[in-house]
């Protein structure tokens, strides 16, 4: 079975085809710019020449169009025809209280996405173009929803209230519901692959850090608790925003600064984090760059960035009552070696100690502890794409279609 992952942005369309029966990646792009001047449309079949284009594009369903003609493409192409593409798997962000598991894409199942707009309107829309696109050229062929917060339903109330009068949780849904679950998923369950152990046997922490970035507590492979909270805003500190904060700077700064909701809001999301701290830039590297250089705001926003995570992981091996094994993951997880040893080098307390040699090492599943560390630390690559192509193809042959 080839399955193909969409993952629909406001203006792009990233996709991957999978053979299924393989685990092969058949071929990978990106379309970026759509509805803009100029859409360009990176294509990468494995084994092939990478092919670029650039047109204009007025809609994700073009787009798609563009997508499957070079999917089938004689030069371009990997499969023969349409046909071929058996499933589709979709990348939606939020699935509010409504899903605890992905599912095939209904009437029901689309409604309930558009119900859920309000607690992610920059996302969900874009998701449900990427549906409605696939309905209109591939009316026969299957859709699965995956949702980023489906892993994290198994959260207890105790995790995900706030402690806010509870009619608006009854009301407006306010609670937490964490993200990048789709990773976390993956990531636990490779732990366990890797590691030999049954999933329900293991107490893990999933660092999924990059520009976006959360921390997951898992038990057995249930959540039980996550750093981003209502939205992505809350928990670490990354690229853009701000974490972790005291409620009361909100009015305190919209009262002086004269803000509106709408601008505190880009002020949280757009200019905070890292950028904000350092005044440089919301990528890692260049904080690192600037830090030895000399850099005190940049130095500060790595110290800052590494303690929240280091105060995570604490946290977490209290509600977990022990841990296992600590793993990184994503951009800087996978890839920042000086990260990495920055917060690692501060687990002691759990019987941890950092193999120098061992954490030299970007994008590779390996164990960077010593072999006599109590507690087992990890670089594990995450891969959304194949988790969306796994849950697309379990509930497809589910449903025998």
């Amino acid at each position: 079975m080839n399955v193909l992952v969409l993952n629909s942005g406001s203006s792009s369309l990233k996709y991957q085809l999978f053979n299924m029966k393989t685990e092969d990646v058949l071929a990978k792009g990106l379309v970026e710019r759509i509805g803009l001047d100029k859409s360009v449309i990176t294509h990468k079949p494995t084994g092939k020449a990478k092919k670029e284009l650039t047109q204009d594009l007025n809609n994700h369903k073009e787009a798609l169009k563009i997508v499957l003609n070079l999917l089938v493409d004689k030069e371009a192409g990997v499969i023969s025809s349409m046909d071929e593409i058996n499933a589709v798997g979709h990348r939606v962000v939020h699935g509010a209280e409504e899903f605890s598991e992905s599912a095939l894409v209904t009437d029901e199942v689309y409604k309930a996405i558009e119900k859920c707009e309000v607690l992610a309107p920059l996302h969900n829309p874009a998701n449900k173009m990427g549906i409605s696109a696939c309905s209109e050229i591939m009316p026969n062929t299957p859709q699965v929803a995956v949702f980023d917060t489906a892993f994290h339903q198994t959260m207890d109330a105790t995790s995900y209230l706030y402690a806010i009068p509870y009619k608006y949780y009854e009301k407006y849904g306010v609670r937490r519901y964490g993200f990048h679950g789709t990773s976390h998923k993956y990531v636990f369950y490779k732990t366990a692959e890797f590691l030999g152990k049954k999933p329900e046997d293991l107490k893990v922490i999933t660092c999924h850090i990059g520009n976006g970035a959360s921390i997951t507590a898992i038990d057995g492979g249930k959540v039980v608790d996550t750093s981003m909270g209502f939205t992505p805003l809350e928990g670490l500190v990354m690229g853009t925003r701000c974490g972790d904060l005291d409620p009361a700077i909100l009015p305190f700064l919209m009262n002086n600064e004269d803000l509106t909701a709408k601008e505190m809001d880009k002020v949280l999301n757009k200019e905070s984090g890292l950028v904000g701290l350092s005044g440089i830039s919301s990528d890692m590297r260049d904080i690192l760059k600037a830090a030895a250089e000399g850099d005190e705001k940049a130095n500060n926003a790595l110290n800052v960035y590494t303690y929240r995570v280091l105060k995570y992981i604490g946290a977490y091996t209290a509600a977990l009552n022990g841990v296992d094994a600590v793993v990184f993951t994503a951009g800087i997880g996978e890839n920042s070696v000086p990260v990495r040893k920055k917060i690692v080098e501060k687990l002691g307390w759990l019987g941890v100690q950092l193999d120098e040699e061992a954490n030299k090492v970007m994008g590779e599943e390996k164990i960077i502890s010593t072999t006599d560390s109590k507690v087992k630390v990890l670089v594990m690559p995450t891969d959304e794409e194949y988790m969306i192509a796994k849950d697309t193809y379990e509930i497809v042959k589910k449903h025998n279609i």
